[in-house]
């Protein structure tokens, strides 16, 4: 009996463990990133404070033509990446894939994106926004 409660306590512990795990947030997003390889004339930012939520903006000189505020949300222990301000209504991106360097995200009923995909690679944070005819590549430095 010691030896079968024993055996549930451990598994008890390592599923709490994979569920803790399975939810945790990309802290690698957090910070102050300038985009490097933007049309000429433009700078786009995104900051992400260390609650998950985020802003991305495009300057052209002293004008913004483009901004969404982002956030990482958890729904049903489910982590989705939240898009606002760009239509009427948040668009939500689930969770498929995650490391701890890297996520994508999908949602397969929005027009453009579809998924969206963030890592970080020599110390430069990438994005890749597609669906399946279309992608927009993203590098990102961190800004001192």
């Amino acid at each position: 009996m010691k030896y079968f409660l024993f055996i549930c306590s451990i598994l008890l512990i390592i599923s709490c463990k994979t569920e803790k795990e399975k939810t945790k947030k990309p802290s690698f997003l957090i910070g102050k990133w300038i985009r490097l390889n933007d049309k000429k004339g433009n700078k786009t930012y995104e900051n992400w404070n260390t609650n998950f939520t985020g802003l991305g903006y495009t300057l052209k000189g002293k004008d913004t033509t483009f901004k969404e505020i982002l956030s990482i949300v958890s729904i049903n222990n489910t982590l989705n990446l939240k898009v606002a301000g760009v239509n009427e209504t948040p668009t939500l991106f689930i969770f498929t894939s995650q490391t701890d360097s890297s996520f994508t995200a999908e949602n397969p009923k929005n027009k453009f994106p579809k998924k969206i995909k963030y890592y970080l690679e020599n110390e430069q944070l990438k994005a890749v926004v597609s669906n399946d005819d279309f992608s927009i590549n993203f590098v990102f430095e961190s800004v001192k």
